[in-house]
């Protein structure tokens, strides 16, 4: 992926092939066992969880919303997202926030892990995988700890389960 110029100047990503020379820093994380990881371009911060409020009928991958410093933001369960089982909170877990297109979600996750630099290109995601999964990430890297899925933050914000819910609102929001 070519890094291009982020929301704070910084690297971004986007979606053309990377050159090689250009490292790579991601923020890991630990979802059922797997290392995941964003380019840190996209991330806002990563803070524990805080309380998450429920929010009746919408999708079973919003989580529900939570203050940041007044500010009302979607909590994704990356979990059901991704079709494994509903995230169970522990002392471990936390939230990394993502923004994305000036507006702000929290993602939540197992447990933190190390941030990274990667100077190879991301590989594609394996074939095996399932295509609503393999849309949301950029692509996988080897290392030496073992594979990390590099998620792709924008695909993560209009995956289709949360692009209904902005329909349901653009649509309430005009009546």
């Amino acid at each position: 992926m070519v890094e291009a110029p982020g929301r704070d100047g910084g690297a971004g990503i986007d979606s053309r092939p990377r050159d090689k020379t250009v490292p790579l820093r991601l923020v890991c994380f630990e979802l059922r066992g797997q290392e995941l990881a964003l380019p840190i371009a996209d991330v806002r911060e990563t803070l524990p969880v805080l309380p998450i409020t429920k929010v009746v009928l919408t999708p079973s991958c919003l989580a529900g919303v939570f203050s940041l410093r007044g500010e009302i933001v979607p909590a994704i369960d990356l979990g059901v997202l991704l079709g494994l089982a509903r995230t169970e909170v522990g002392d471990a877990s936390r939230i990394v926030v993502v923004e994305h297109e000036g507006s702000s979600i929290g993602i939540v996750v197992d447990g933190l892990r190390d941030l990274r630099t990667l100077t190879e290109a991301l590989e594609p995601p394996p074939p095996s995988l399932a295509p609503d999964v393999a849309k949301l990430l950029l692509g996988v890297a080897a290392t030496s700890t073992g594979t990390v899925r590099v998620l792709d933050a924008s695909a993560i914000v209009s995956a289709e389960p949360l692009r209904a819910l902005t329909r349901a609102a653009d649509e309430e929001g005009r009546s």
